[in-house]
């Protein structure tokens, strides 16, 4: 079966889009290591600073934070729990359904997310621009 010109296109602009996300994932968890934090960890407490969970509360449902970070849910809990045994996060049952579990960010989590913040977007600004 010959591949297409516009085949061969497709494929490469994939690459470059997982060649650009490696690089930068990358690139985020050499920066973040001096915070303590990994660039999924620092994703988790970004979505959860921004607190604007389904139901307008600023906990989330571990299964609306796997579907924000594109994380399995079972990748997802080992790192909440790993945040949580840091201080960063906190876990607690959804009151609305006993079998659910929710995640906030706590005050230390709070106050590392802001310092390690704009370091993450300088990297995200500087990475990005090269695609652009």
């Amino acid at each position: 079966m010959a591949v297409t010109k516009a085949e061969r296109a497709l494929v490469e602009q994939w690459r470059d889009v997982l060649s650009v996300h490696a690089r930068t994932m990358c690139e985020l968890d050499r920066e973040l290591h001096r915070f303590g934090l990994g660039a999924s960890d620092f994703e988790v407490l970004d979505v959860l600073a921004e607190g604007a969970a389904e139901d307008g509360g600023c906990a989330y449902r571990v299964q609306e934070l796997a579907s924000r970070v594109h994380l399995s849910q079972s990748a997802l809990s080992r790192l909440v729990a790993r945040l949580e045994k840091e201080g960063l996060v906190s876990r607690g049952m959804c009151s609305e359904d006993r079998r659910g579990v929710r995640v906030a960010l706590t005050d230390s989590g709070r106050a590392r997310h802001a310092e390690a913040q704009p370091h993450q977007r300088a990297v995200l600004g500087r990475m990005l621009a090269e695609r652009a």
